[in-house]
């Protein structure tokens, strides 16, 4: 198994084999303070949450290939990012909006809010079965 991560200081998104070895960057360009990643084995996808200069949730695949964004509207802070396996849809939580939205992850459409608070700082956010969970500051 591989383990996937962000590091918003230098702007990159690495992986590497459970135990360390292998180690390298999977994106190191176009990316502006990523927050947080999502991984798909199955459908071989990568996402990942932007709070930079243009807030975005983008895809690629595990290697780093075909980066596409595909939300870049009506976001500021998103933070946490989950999948739900099951019904194919790609989660995530804004702390600045205080929403929780969704999209269809293959297409990026379809994008509903699923929750909506206010002074909330949505921190992270995680979807299993009919649940969802989240964690704010």
């Amino acid at each position: 198994g591989n383990i996937y991560w962000t590091d918003h200081g230098f702007n990159l998104i690495e992986v590497a084999r459970l135990n360390g070895s292998f180690r390298y960057v999977v994106i190191s360009e176009g990316l502006d303070q990523p927050r947080s990643i999502a991984v798909h084995p199955e459908k071989g996808y990568l996402f990942w949450t932007e709070w930079g200069q243009t807030p975005c949730i983008g895809r690629a695949h595990l290697d780093g290939s075909e980066k596409v964004v595909l939300v870049s509207l009506g976001i500021a802070w998103p933070n946490g990012i989950s999948i739900d396996y099951e019904e194919n849809k790609l989660y995530w939580c804004d702390a600045r909006t205080d929403k929780i939205e969704r999209i269809d992850l293959e297409s990026g459409g379809n994008r509903e809010i699923v929750l909506s608070g206010s002074n909330v700082d949505m921190f992270s956010v995680a979807v299993f079965g009919a649940y969802i969970y989240w964690s704010d500051r």
